[in-house]
């Protein structure tokens, strides 16, 4: 290749205006009469060009391929029936005719599974981003035409965009739609799912006037089945049972036709509703003045989620005299209200140091017991008192307490220490400065407990002096109770002799009394991560863990070996095969997961569509073919021509060659020298200028 460049020496306006005002002054000299007048202009003109440095470029011109983009859909619509067998078809013939086409290279862009759904118009703007837009002859997209990114479709192409449609004409599916769901509800309150059934595409005449028998469950649990018809919005009513994750499982039966719907998927959805209390009630009633009535008080009023009601009797323990209970108080104490109507209303009931001295009566105490037994929680924190006459053990509500006590107190330090029980109940295992053996670290000494003698079945969590139980569990019917038997945990607040996770030990033994799902005992947890990838947990106050049971959305089932991750912590990991709903037992516990989004997004609409390409197509002279009526054949045409229509017959499609080429091994060599320049320059002046002067003396002689 060899060609004439510039390297000019002025600004290209300059070497224009001095072409300018050569031609001027040659025009000027010509409407003279002056004979030299085409010299000068020559000589001006050869002033420009030296001006603008032409030179000779001279390389090796390659001519490059032409490029066609093929966009391999192979997202989760594609695995649709039918459709991957298309899409492999259609490829292998497009391949095969594009590399019959000569000087054509084929760039195949793969289009897999992403959080966000199907992501056609990121793929082809990043394919055309990629390769040199001067090659690009043609896009070709074999897909449903479903993307999840419009927004990502570029305006225009180099070259023609052709979508090749997977699927049939017959097609139709029928989906559930969430409209409405809550993330949150509170307990034993309704909450309102509003849900819809949506028909797409060719629906067969009998099916689209049935409805659809819709069928509700939580936790795995039947709840109610009813008939919708399509395109009504209906608003289900449904109840979190529990605190933390309630699974909410909607879904219909696929419809019997001829022509089976294209997918099942997207006809149930699973929903994972938090359920909240709101805001806990609690009723703190101490029975004397002490140093630790204070560190109860303030540890309850710092949780905004926690209404407290609190009553402290003033009355000295040792006072003796003929002045009647209720005739001490500015205020009566609304004993009748708080333990016979309203005591449902409290989530939990502490008795901090509290004695019998006939301000409850017991028939009061009585019913303390049964709310227990439906489902409340009471927790003492016991003193002296417990083992005095005045005990509440000798009251009706000893009959639930988890420890009896012997009359024997402790006067003496010690240093509260976790049992072999203890390191493993959520309530106290993990609690920060945990004395361990072997290391000096310990709590600080508390100075006095009483002793008692644990229920069968109740779990000691700390232990005291010589070993004797100091904070006691224990569940009683659906309810639970726990016992502190020592007054001195305040101690830790002050910082004596170091102190202790004070704060920490009373908040979990408060919200494990109130049912918290963080601090059971016994549970089965699932971690979902990125990926499917579910780390199991197993929490157990048993030394040992059975293998985990996995039902799969299909019935299949998993057995999962779990492994010691702690005292009381046994955990495994596992990949889920797909979404769905899981259901996770042990043969004691079982819990309900649901994977993935509540509805994949992959199937929200699966009838085949090619809405959102058609107008980059048409712009480009592209065509929206569908497969199901033949793979077109694949030619080439020129550039601004149709590049798609019908042959005798097949469609056809078409890719426009570029013609790129690629120079290189490129030299630059100035056309003259500058010497020879002004050599040239001065010569067509000083032939002017003696043309000019002959004409004069020719006139004068």
């Amino acid at each position: 290749m060899t060609a004439i460049g510039f390297d000019p020496l002025l600004p290209w306006p300059v070497i224009a205006t001095v072409a300018l005002l050569a031609l001027v002054v040659a025009l000027w000299s010509w409407w003279r009469g002056l004979r030299g007048w085409a010299l000068r202009g020559l000589a001006g003109l050869a002033a420009a060009a030296a001006l603008a440095g032409p030179a000779l470029e001279t390389g090796i011109r390659e001519t490059l391929s032409d490029i066609l983009l093929l966009i391999d859909d192979r997202s989760a619509s594609q695995s649709l029936p039918g459709r991957a067998a298309q899409v492999d078809a259609a490829l292998a013939r497009l391949e095969s005719q594009a590399l019959a086409l000569p000087g054509t290279e084929i760039r195949r862009v793969t289009l897999g599974d992403d959080p966000d759904g199907s992501l056609l118009g990121t793929a082809i703007t990043k394919a055309l981003a990629a390769e040199p837009q001067t090659r690009v002859a043609g896009i070709i997209a074999v897909s449903d035409g479903l993307t999840h990114d419009p927004a990502m479709i570029p305006a225009d192409a180099p070259a023609p965009v052709h979508l090749l449609l997977t699927g049939r004409p017959e097609d139709w599916d029928r989906r559930l739609v969430i409209e409405e769901a809550p993330a949150y509800g509170l307990i034993d309150q309704p909450i309102s799912i509003r849900v819809r059934i949506e028909d797409q595409g060719r629906v067969p005449e009998a099916i689209a006037s049935a409805p659809a028998r819709l069928h509700i469950s939580i936790d795995g649990e039947d709840l109610r089945s009813l008939d919708l018809p399509p395109d009504v919005s209906l608003d289900i009513p449904v109840v979190p049972r529990h605190a933390g994750q309630n699974v909410v499982s909607i879904g219909f039966d696929a419809p019997q036709a001829d022509i089976p719907e294209l997918t099942d998927r997207n006809n149930a959805a699973a929903l994972q509703i938090q359920g909240v209390r709101d805001r806990l009630r609690v009723l703190l009633v101490s029975g004397e003045p002490h140093p630790g009535e204070r560190t109860w008080r303030n540890l309850l009023k710092s949780d905004a989620n926690l209404d407290l009601i609190h009553f402290t009797i003033l009355r000295p323990p040792d006072k003796m005299d003929a002045v009647p209970v209720d005739e001490m108080s500015l205020i009566a104490f609304p004993t009748q209200e708080l333990f016979l109507e309203r005591i449902r209303d409290f989530d939990l009931i502490i008795f901090d140091r509290y004695r019998v001295r006939g301000i409850l009566m017991p028939q009061y105490f009585d019913n303390i017991r049964r709310y227990v037994e439906e489902g409340g929680a009471v927790l003492v924190s016991a003193g002296p008192e417990m083992s005095t006459v005045e005990s509440l053990n000798l009251s009706p509500l000893g009959t639930i307490l988890p420890g009896r006590p012997t009359g024997r107190i402790y006067e003496e330090p010690y240093l509260p220490r976790l049992s072999p029980e203890g390191e493993r109940h959520p309530v106290t295992a993990g609690l920060s400065g945990a004395p361990r053996e072997g290391e000096a670290s310990h709590w600080g000494r508390w100075l006095r407990m009483s002793q008692v003698i644990p229920e069968p079945g109740a779990q000691v969590v700390l232990t005291g002096a010589e070993g004797q139980p100091l904070l006691i569990l224990d569940r009683v019917g659906k309810g639970r109770v726990a016992m502190l038997n020592s007054d001195q945990v305040w101690l830790w607040g002050r910082g004596f002799e170091g102190g202790g996770p004070q704060l920490e030990l009373l908040r979990r033994i408060a919200h494990w009394s109130m049912k918290e799902p963080d601090l059971e005992e016994e549970a089965l947890l699932a971690d979902v991560a990125e990926g499917l990838a579910v780390t199991i947990t197993r929490r157990s106050m048993s030394p040992e863990a059975r293998p985990v049971r996995i039902t799969r959305p299909d019935g299949q089932t998993d057995t999962v070996e779990l492994a010691p991750a702690g005292p009381g912590r046994f955990t495994a990991r596992w990949t889920a095969p797909g979404a769905g709903l899981y259901r996770m037992t042990d043969g004691e516990i079982s819990r309900v997961m649901a994977l993935g989004p509540a509805a994949p997004r992959e199937f929200e609409e699966t009838v085949a569509s090619g809405d959102l390409l058609a107008p980059l197509a048409e712009k480009t002279r592209g065509a929206v073919l569908n497969l199901s009526q033949g793979i077109p054949d694949l030619r080439a045409v020129r550039e601004g021509r149709q590049a798609h229509g019908k042959g005798i017959s097949r469609n056809w499609i078409a890719i426009t060659p570029r013609g790129a080429t690629s120079t290189t091994g490129m030299t630059h060599r100035p056309l003259l020298p500058g010497w020879a320049w002004l050599v040239l320059v001065a010569g067509l002046a000083l032939a002017g200028w003696l043309a000019e002067g002959r004409s004069l003396r020719l006139r004068r002689g």
